[in-house]
């Protein structure tokens, strides 16, 4: 970041020697790398031993940060992570120590080795208690009463946090929501009975600044952004729907989520423009190319295949997977010819060991019901699928497309106990939800469909609760949470990343507090090439180092690795500091993820 906030100078090549002293000084007239990083590496050991032999002085969490903290720092002191990472612990420790000249070291590196260093040597913060915890010292219904109003009080604060995030369904959202509604439709010409007709949101999706200027209050900076993308022939475009999303104080910040969702960053149009004629090569971070054994089809794991019969959305989403290969907004011209589409349902009937298939794109849901009947009917046809997903983003951005004959259509497809038909989509915030929304998944529904949520992690929804404020809306509409991704480690989408370690927090301080069914959601992170790995637990991934920046370095390994020798897929995290001084330019407390930095 070029702009440093007041918290990048708590963080200083001098506080970190200071905290490390003890670890430090092991170094003293040590005269090469290796012999470094064998004392490191002992040390390490030695203090964690040392900390657990007489542990009455530490609380329960600073005894498992400490612990934490040291197998951290020893894996990160080895050898191969070095080599694997392309940074050296060891070696930047060491050069501490000795004062030697290191600019690449930055205050994102300062202070998260610092809190490493704190972790290690039990001065991290304890868990917070508000008030004083008797329930361990009771028994019986005494203990049982006292517990149950520790929970109250608990629940109490879930509440009242979850609270600052404004749904789309409250009366006041409603009554903005109307007003815009009547102001879009103004701008654009359009009628009531124009509103409810998704060919009309379809052919009427906002792409050219003076029409988006025109029904959207957007900042001079914004409309230039827009304006650069649409020259730089990029995909972008905004339903009539979902632009009556948009506030007219964007200030006040309740639909700063809705806007990330459509509206580009400079970072993403400048990296998109300058790569604009490979974009294949540049921007295909999964590896699609590598996985997809004919035009139409991506295959990643034994039973599952993806298959694209439509290349565009009614919408397009700034972190795409697929922006290297989505020409723009959807039109009738996006759709699939008719050979290659037989050619890929072909293929996936010559493949029994296929169960599952996701009908994805693009949106599947930009076809008219007679396409996508026929396409659904052909694919219901083949013996050994038993699943059929469509995913879409139509519930979001375009509800009125959830017709009776479609929703209808869909249900006629399932055969229970021989092949089910779901539906997965992305809400991202609780602002989207609105009464169109639940209409429309209510509507799926009661044809037997089952619902499931896809939750993009990024930025603009990673605020303190602000997930568990949409996993409990999401299930009252009937919703099941799904998935929660890690946002792509693209270049072009470094605004919308969110450290592991934030995803790793919210689900053990935030997620865990709600009821079960509110979190069956799973955090993963997609491995280019192989699939999702899922990173709850640490036999999933190990932490390498933390670079210059502050980066973390993560080594994924791949789902097979039990099954099959597959190679591990290294990645760049977002740094922890950024990421906090961004949620304290937004008025957030970063003292409230004091936790993150011991989430590895």
């Amino acid at each position: 970041m070029t702009n440093r906030s007041p918290l990048s100078g708590r963080y200083t090549r001098e506080e970190l020697h200071n905290e490390a002293r003890a670890l430090l000084g092991v170094l003293e007239g040590v005269g090469d790398l290796e012999s470094a990083r064998r004392a490191l590496y002992e040390a390490v050991g030695r203090i964690q031993y040392g900390l657990f032999d007489t542990p009455a002085s530490l609380s329960q969490t600073q005894q498992i940060r400490a612990r934490d903290c040291a197998n951290v720092l020893r894996g990160m002191l080895l050898p191969r992570s070095a080599k694997v990472a392309g940074f050296d612990m060891a070696q930047a420790l060491w050069d501490v120590q000795r004062g030697a000249a290191r600019d690449d070291l930055q205050p994102g590196f300062w202070a998260d080795v610092t809190h490493l260093v704190e972790g290690l040597f039990g001065r991290a913060p304890s868990a917070p208690i508000e008030e004083d915890d008797i329930f361990d010292e009771l028994t019986g219904r005494e203990a049982a009463i006292q517990r149950s109003a520790d929970l109250d009080a608990l629940w109490e604060r879930v509440e009242r946090h979850a609270a600052r995030f404004e749904s789309g369904l409250s009366e006041t959202a409603r009554a903005r929501r109307a007003e815009r509604k009547r102001r879009v439709l103004e701008a654009l010409g359009g009628t009531e009975k124009d509103w409810s007709d998704w060919r009309w949101q379809r052919a009427a999706v906002l792409q050219s600044v003076p029409r988006l200027a025109k029904a959207v209050k957007l900042s001079p900076e914004a409309l230039g952004l827009v304006e650069r993308a649409r020259q730089g022939h990029l995909p972008f475009g905004v339903t009539p729907y979902y632009a009556s999303l948009m506030d007219d104080d964007p200030e006040a910040g309740r639909d700063r989520a809705i806007r990330a969702q459509v509206l580009p960053t400079a970072r993403y149009v400048e990296a998109m423009v300058e790569n604009r004629e490979q974009r294949g090569e540049a921007f295909d971070f999964m590896g699609e190319h590598d996985t997809s054994p004919i035009d139409l089809i991506t295959r990643r794991y034994p039973a599952i295949v993806i298959l694209k019969p439509f290349n565009s959305c009614p919408q397009i989403c700034t972190y795409c997977q697929r922006n290297w290969e989505i020409d723009d907004a959807s039109s009738c011209h996006e759709a699939t010819p008719e050979e290659n589409l037989d050619k890929a349902i072909a293929w996936i009937e010559d493949h029994p060991a296929i169960h599952d298939v996701l009908v994805t794109g693009g949106d599947p849901l930009s076809l008219g019901d007679d396409d996508l009947e026929r396409l659904l009917g052909r694919l219901a046809k083949i013996p050994h699928l038993d699943l059929i997903r469509i995913g879409t983003r139509t519930p979001v951005t375009m509800p009125m497309r959830i017709t009776e004959p479609l929703a209808a259509m869909l249900g006629r497809l399932r055969e229970p106990g021989r092949r089910d038909v779901a539906v997965v989509t992305h809400f991202e915030h609780v602002y989207e939800i609105t009464d169109e929304a639940v209409a429309a998944v209510d509507r799926l529904k009661r044809n037997g469909l089952s619902v499931y949520n896809q939750h993009v992690y990024n930025f603009f929804v990673s605020r303190r609760f602000e997930s568990v404020a949409l996993r409990m809306l999401l299930r009252r509409v009937g919703i099941d949470p799904y998935y929660t991704f890690v946002p792509k480690g693209k270049e072009e989408l470094s605004d919308y990343r969110v450290p592991i370690a934030r995803i790793l927090q919210e689900r053990k301080e935030e997620a865990r507090l709600i009821p079960g069914m509110r979190r069956t959601d799973e955090p993963v992170y997609n491995v280019p090439r192989l699939g999702k790995n899922h990173i709850r637990a640490m036999q999933h991934r190990d932490l390498l180092a933390i670079r210059g920046d502050g980066a973390r370095v993560y080594e994924f390994h791949p789902w097979e690795k039990n099954i099959v020798e597959r190679d591990p897929y290294v990645a760049f995290d977002a740094p922890i500091l950024d990421y906090l001084e961004r949620l304290a330019a937004l008025g957030e407390d970063p003292g409230r993820y004091e936790g993150i930095w011991y989430y590895f």
